[in-house]
């Protein structure tokens, strides 16, 4: 049973982002999406398009604990997990909290760290937890990563690994504003307003409560198929070679739940699928091709999409 009011609940907290991000609402959405779906969320662009903003405006429009760290090749993994230290007074080692344990955790170009750096962020990703000197310490719930990540081949970057690309539920981007919205931004910018107009919708405890209610949409075995099929297409296509994982077809179960849960309904439709399924699936895939071919990922993922029919929903 609904006890939250979804539609009017996701409304506001769009209309409170949208503060500090104009004209990027679909964007807006499905990164909300897999916060209330319980994702972890990568976005991708090159620098100055808002990418930060939009993750600091969420933290202030869903009241959680917020945490950033810029990454550069010198962070190290204590930086994000935390360390042990000596206490001399004491004689005990004292652990001290890293950066990670927070509720929304920013990785800003994630991709600038070592391999070592970013596989610290793992454990957390997946397991909700991290351990250092054999002893683990849970991060708070809810815990949202959010990494941002310049394209690939930007200098001082390098191809984030296959295992961690496929821990975030969803890959956004958000790309250039039309000139009307760039204008109302810079509008904005001289009258003073942007991040310090966002306010606060929700709390962690509140926030809990949708993400419960989200697990609990109804979604039809049928359409269970449906997810198992694409995700099948994409191991079966020579374009590909490697396909999605079981991981994306539970992202895209998980979001799908919560794209019907803000639009007020107990029950998935395809068309939830299908809003979410290039974002949830494309930045799992290997490619035949090289990186020459990534403007045409997109439209083969469209076309993937398309080959499997939609279950007749009575």
């Amino acid at each position: 049973m609904k006890t939250i009011d979804s539609i009017g609940s996701a409304k506001q907290i769009v209309y409170e982002v949208s503060k500090a991000i104009v004209g990027k609402d679909e964007v807006i959405i499905k990164m909300l999406l897999a916060i209330l779906a319980g994702g972890h969320i990568l976005m991708e662009d090159i620098p100055g398009v808002g990418k930060t903003t939009m993750a600091v405006a969420f933290s202030k429009a869903l009241g959680l604990d917020y945490n950033r760290v810029q990454f550069t090749p010198d962070v190290l993994p204590s930086d994000i997990t935390g360390y042990s230290i000596y206490d001399k007074n004491s004689g005990e080692m004292h652990y001290q909290r890293g950066a990670i344990l927070c509720n929304l955790f920013l990785a800003d170009e994630l991709n600038r760290a070592t391999s070592r750096t970013q596989s610290a962020l793992l454990q957390a990703m997946e397991e909700g937890e991290v351990t250092v000197d054999n002893l683990t310490y849970a991060v708070p719930q809810p815990f949202v990563v959010i990494a941002t990540q310049n394209p690939t081949g930007a200098k001082g970057t390098q191809m984030l690994p296959d295992s961690q690309l496929d821990r975030f539920m969803i890959r956004l981007s958000v790309g250039y504003p039309d000139p009307a919205a760039e204008a109302e931004m810079i509008r904005r910018k001289q009258q003073g307003l942007g991040l310090d107009q966002v306010q606060q919708i929700t709390s962690r405890e509140e926030l809990l409560g949708i993400r419960r209610e989200a697990d609990q949409v109804y979604i039809k075995d049928s359409l269970i198929d449906y997810i198992v099929k694409l995700c099948t297409v994409t191991r079966n296509d020579q374009r590909i070679l490697q396909g999605a994982s079981p991981r994306a077809a539970l992202s895209l179960t998980a979001l799908a739940k919560a794209t019907a849960w803000i639009q007020g309904r107990d029950f998935v439709l395809p068309s939830d699928i299908r809003f979410v399924f290039a974002e949830a699936i494309q930045h799992r895939l290997i490619w035949a091709q090289d990186n020459q071919f990534f403007r045409k990922q997109r439209a083969v993922v469209e076309e993937l999409f398309a080959s499997v029919k939609a279950p007749e929903m009575r």
